[in-house]
């Protein structure tokens, strides 16, 4: 397996390839009389574009725009809210991944609540809030169900096994979000001016490449699902470039040794099983029908929103905060007032900048330095 995945991140082929993308740029320029522009839609690619300095050293060929692809980035400040209001009731512990702790919401963030006397855990999985749960049956657990389609299913098994321990104390506040309704949203939206999508892998292995296919069918819209690796990257930008050269609407699969055409079938059963799609309103880009996922009439003794029902106010925005910009690709990170001033990592207005795959986080971290450093990475 470490030979394989150094084959991907060999920096001599990673060249040779980006020779190819170059070409394939030119051709895509020559035919569309401009820079063609692709947008990422996956935190992870937006983290390892930034990483390897592939947007800086491209950027007399092609523009690389980042989209709505990081899970926490994508949360809406009410839900954060709801979340925040949840950590304040009495006898309630709220469960979450770390990324969600320093999310700023309209009056504070997790991180500030649990050092106000809230009880708010950290876990790595689902499986272990269950556990934790189980252990403390004196608190109700309220599991914060943030991400797209590949955390899904482990939500589910968390739920199995609550179910099969007979939790009583056991909730989950589902903020789950779909990517292709998202993708409709944004074919849709005559501002967002893009000529083709390199699309998400790890969401891909669980709905299979066929699932975006409507993108070039429907839109007109060449897609590329996209491996993480160097040569992944390059790869799938030169066959997307190519695409747009020739004309060519089609969503081509280039991970394609982990994403099958119809995906991850128990996975999907998973899904299938405990949840159905929802209206889900995303930040910056409003609501969006059938976008999210809420749990099915059965599993709903589970659902916090109905066994704790808040009223939270309307949230407050940062004022100059291009987060819901930055995240339909209107803007980059860097054009927005705050970046870099009263934004920043250790101080984040926004959480595009809170985010390990904030696009404003990874900008700022990597996009800074340049493209000088951009293969040190390829090997690591």
């Amino acid at each position: 397996m470490t030979k394989v995945l150094a084959s991907y991140r060999d920096p001599e082929l990673g060249k040779k390839i980006l020779a190819q993308v170059e070409q394939w740029a030119d051709r895509a320029c020559h035919r569309l009389g401009r820079w063609p522009v692709i947008m990422e839609v996956c935190g992870t690619h937006t983290v390892t574009i930034s990483r390897l300095g592939l947007r800086s050293l491209l950027r007399e060929k092609v523009i690389l725009k980042s989209g709505p692809g990081c899970p926490v980035c994508v949360t809406d400040y009410g839900d954060i809210d709801r979340a925040i209001a949840l950590a304040r009731l009495p006898g309630v512990t709220i469960a979450t991944f770390g990324d969600m702790m320093r999310v700023p919401g309209s009056h504070g963030s997790l991180e500030e609540v649990r050092g106000w006397g809230g009880r708010v855990e950290v876990f790595y999985s689902p499986e272990s809030a269950v556990d934790f749960a189980h252990c403390h049956p004196e608190t109700q657990v309220v599991f914060l169900a943030v991400g797209f389609e590949t955390t899904v299913p482990a939500i589910g098994l968390a739920i199995e096994k609550a179910q099969a321990l007979q939790l009583g104390n056991f909730y989950i506040f589902s903020l789950h979000k779909l990517v292709p309704p998202v993708m409709r949203a944004l074919l849709t939206d005559k501002e967002v001016m893009v000529d083709g999508y390199l699309l998400p892998g790890h969401v891909s292995t669980v709905i299979g490449s066929n699932a975006f296919r409507f993108i070039g069918t429907e839109f007109g819209v060449p897609a590329v699902v996209a491996g993480f690796e160097l040569v992944d990257i390059l790869l799938s930008l030169a066959k997307l470039l190519r695409l747009i050269a020739e004309g060519r609407p089609q969503v081509l699969n280039g991970y394609s040794r982990l994403v099958r055409e119809q995906g991850n079938p128990r996975a999907q059963a998973l899904i299938e099983r405990y949840f159905e799609p929802s209206l889900a309103s995303w930040r910056g880009l409003g609501n969006i029908e059938a976008s999210g996922l809420k749990l099915r009439l059965a599993y709903r003794e589970l659902d916090a929103g109905l066994h704790f029902p808040l009223e939270v106010p309307t949230p407050r925005i940062p004022a100059g905060c291009a987060c819901g910009e930055v995240l339909k690709g209107k803007v980059f990170p860097q054009q927005c007032q705050l970046f870099g001033r009263a934004c920043r990592p250790e101080r984040p207005v926004g959480p595009c900048m809170v985010s390990s795959e904030g696009a404003c986080a990874a900008y700022y971290q990597y996009e800074a330095q340049g493209a000088g450093d951009q293969w040190e990475g390829a090997d690591e």
